[in-house]
């Protein structure tokens, strides 16, 4: 199983690799060209549209972490790349790859996030240089025209580049899925042109409405609140201890910085500095070495040398900067409220901590080194101020390079997740779900595909999901059985009822020596009827199976009154006179009461009211003049109406001891004649039309020669 799994992956990850590869090599070949070009994504294009999300957003992402050996920013691009991934594959499954302004799209939502958005984040992440980067020229001369400012010159500089970039990306990309080889698709299973063919796709939708969120949606939520915690846990408490050692890095420099401008400084000279100032001996000197001491460091903003005195700070050495000139030796500068609580110990020469002071110079970190003479005194303290308006921008570049990185895997986790979540969870359960849903249980053929399409799924999952699977497969072939063996029960049940009607039937027949096998040539006539019907559209909304199978079993039982009817009334081989004629009308009446008495014990029965309905309306007509209720039109029921048509024709073309039966013909003409008077209009339409059936049967039996 393992071997087979891993069979499975190896070509997926060949060929991620191979977009991984065709991204680096395209991007060290602009390097090496010197093209204004990336070249860096149409790996990324290219397999996001065969393979889909997951191995797009996979190849982008490792593609910059790859790039990042030559160029360290990469690594902090990988969200841009990754949002490329997931646009080419929405734009290929949406087929905008075969159309030319869905093309013409894409290169510029692509140079969007890569221009556009990539140059909003590398002003971010290192700060703004109009000449920086592959777009700088054309940045440089689009700011010199004048009408642009610098960011957005750069900005359209940047977007300019990458719509060319990205157009030469698609080109690529279009050639290469134009020449790829179709194998590709049977070694990756994926739908490269033609769609997947996987038992589960074609088991399942893609999308089922549900009442809620949806299982894909919850897991989402889940795992991006989750990473999310663990995002802002982590990043606060990395951030946290990146500003902590920003503050000592800019707490050792400033210190570094006011030792060395301390070593600096003659004691024994600071007196002579103070009353002569520049003209004093040797000042020039230490104060070139002090601006060297201060330039040596871009963090530094000033240098500056003071003694300490209750009147203020007397100004010793005090550098010049573009923004402020120092000032004059000898002048005296106000206590900064900032220092107020460190007065006592600076009054008194003892070293003091960095303080962080925030007031008329900004923000600032001063370092104060006192500077001491051979007798052991302070004569002067050595400062040195570090700015941390620089430490903000860097810690706000720190987290905006935290924040694409986040972005970025992110997106690769919460890819990944969402394709184990759909392979392993999602695609089994909607499969497993759908042909559960599907199941036809008419007949043993739909019965047999419905398992063998259940089988089919073949889910291997390895976890309770599988679990599930096969017991529900096991349910499904347990439950065919047995309705397997309940139909099989319920046709021997069926076939015994039949029987017995006939058997019963027969046995009311049998009284009457006139009529033959009338139960069934009138059940055959009624089928034949009813099935043309059917075919002619004829109140076809009534004739279901089910209707039809009930009136055709109960049809034998339409002269089941007859039981109540006199022998001598029956087989009276004459005529019937007026009162003879009442008693034997009293049959349809009887058959209804013996069938009702039976309804009481099954009253839901559709068999028993349609067997009630032809035993006691079969001699209504159409026009009102029929008996025993004198209905008409559709107000007979309609299985009543049929087995008018069908006991009349019978009657007409059976042999009795009373007379002989009339041809074919004969009878069809009286039938047509009753049309719309005795018989339903329309049903003597399908009678006629079945004509060839009903001779058959006629024949069958020995009848209408």
């Amino acid at each position: 199983m393992l071997r087979q799994k891993i069979k499975k992956v190896m070509p997926w990850v060949l060929f991620c690799l191979a977009g991984v590869a065709f991204n680096v090599v395209g991007a060290r070949l602009v390097a090496w060209l010197g093209l204004p070009l990336f070249l860096d994504s149409q790996g990324t294009v290219f397999v996001a549209a065969v393979g889909g999300y997951l191995p797009g957003i996979v190849v982008g992402y490792l593609s910059n972490l790859v790039n990042s050996a030559y160029d360290p920013i990469s690594v902090f691009y990988c969200v841009t790349s990754v949002m490329i991934a997931g646009t080419a594959t929405f734009f290929y499954q949406k087929g905008l790859f075969r159309k030319l302004p869905g093309l013409l799209l894409l290169v510029f939502v692509l140079a969007f996030l890569g221009g556009g958005l990539g140059s909003v984040m590398g002003w971010a992440l290192y700060g703004f240089d109009i000449e920086g980067g592959v777009s700088g020229a054309l940045a440089v001369r689009i700011y010199e025209s004048g009408f642009f400012s610098p960011f957005t010159a750069k900005l359209i500089a940047d977007f300019a580049i990458d719509v060319a970039d990205k157009a030469l990306t698609i080109l690529v990309v279009l050639l290469a899925l134009r020449f790829v080889p179709y194998r590709l698709e049977d070694a990756l299973d994926v739908p490269l042109r033609r769609g997947s063919h996987s038992a589960t796709s074609k088991a399942a939708p893609k999308s089922k409405s549900v009442r809620g969120l949806s299982l894909r949606t919850k897991i989402a939520l889940m795992i991006s609140i989750a990473v999310l915690l663990l995002a802002l846990s982590a990043s606060f408490i990395t951030f946290l201890l990146y500003r902590q050692a920003l503050v000592e890095q800019h707490t050792k420099l400033g210190k570094g910085v006011a030792e060395l401008a301390a070593s600096a400084i003659d004691p024994d000279a600071v007196d002579r500095y103070l009353e002569e100032g520049d003209d004093a001996p040797g000042y020039r000197e230490t104060e070139n070495m002090l601006y060297r001491i201060r330039n040596s460091s871009p963090d530094i903003q000033y240098v500056y040398v003071y003694r300490i005195l209750p009147d203020g700070c007397h100004v010793v050495f005090d550098l010049d900067t573009e923004d402020t000139p120092g000032s004059d030796p000898g002048e005296i500068q106000a206590f900064d409220p900032s220092f107020y609580d460190y007065l006592p110990a600076l009054l008194a020469g003892e070293p003091i901590e960095p303080i962080i002071s925030n007031d008329f110079y900004g923000w600032l970190l001063t370092a104060y080194t006192p500077v001491y003479n051979d007798a052991g005194e302070c004569v002067c303290y050595a400062a040195a101020d570090t700015s941390m308006d620089k430490l903000r921008s860097d810690e706000l570049r720190f987290l905006a390079q935290q924040l694409s990185l986040f972005l970025g895997s992110f997106l690769l986790i919460l890819g990944v997740t969402l394709w184990l979540t759909e392979e392993q969870m999602i695609a089994p359960i909607n499969a497993i779900a759908y042909a559960a849903g599907t199941f036809a249980y008419d007949s043993e053929e739909a019965r047999a595909e419905n398992v063998e399409v259940m089988q089919s799924l073949n889910i291997h999952t390895g976890d309770e999901i599988e679990n599930l699977y096969h017991a529900i497969l096991k349910t499904a072939g347990d439950t065919m059985e047995y309705i397997a063996d309940s139909q099989k029960k319920a046709e021997t049940i069926a076939r015994m009822q039949s029987g017995l009607i006939l058997t019963l039937a027969d046995l009311v027949e049998s009284r009457d020596q006139n009529t033959g096998d009338h139960v069934r040539k009138t059940a055959a006539y009624t089928e034949i009827i009813l099935k043309q019907m059917r075919r002619d559209g004829i109140y076809s909304e009534a004739l279901t199976n089910e209707f039809i199978a009930e009136v055709v079993s109960a049809a034998p039982l339409h002269d089941m009154g007859k039981i109540h009817v006199p022998d001598a009334i029956l087989n009276k081989p004459g005529k019937l006179n007026e009162i003879e004629f009442q008693e034997m009308k009293k049959h349809t009446t009887a058959g209804q009461d013996i069938i009702s008495k039976v309804m009481q014990i099954d009253p839901d029965s559709e068999y028993l009211k349609e067997a009630r309905n032809l035993a006691a309306f079969h001699h209504e007509h159409w026009d009102g003049t029929g008996y025993p209720s004198g209905l008409a039109g559709e107000d007979i029921p309609l299985s009543a109406r049929v087995m008018a048509v069908a006991d009349v024709f019978d009657a007409l073309v059976s042999r009795r001891s009373y007379k002989e039966g009339f041809p074919i013909e004969k009878a069809l003409r009286i039938i047509r004649e009753g049309a719309g008077s005795h018989f339903d209009p329309k049903i003597v339409e399908a009678f006629l039309h079945a004509e060839k059936e009903v001779r058959r049967v006629a024949a069958a039996f020995g009848e209408g020669a």
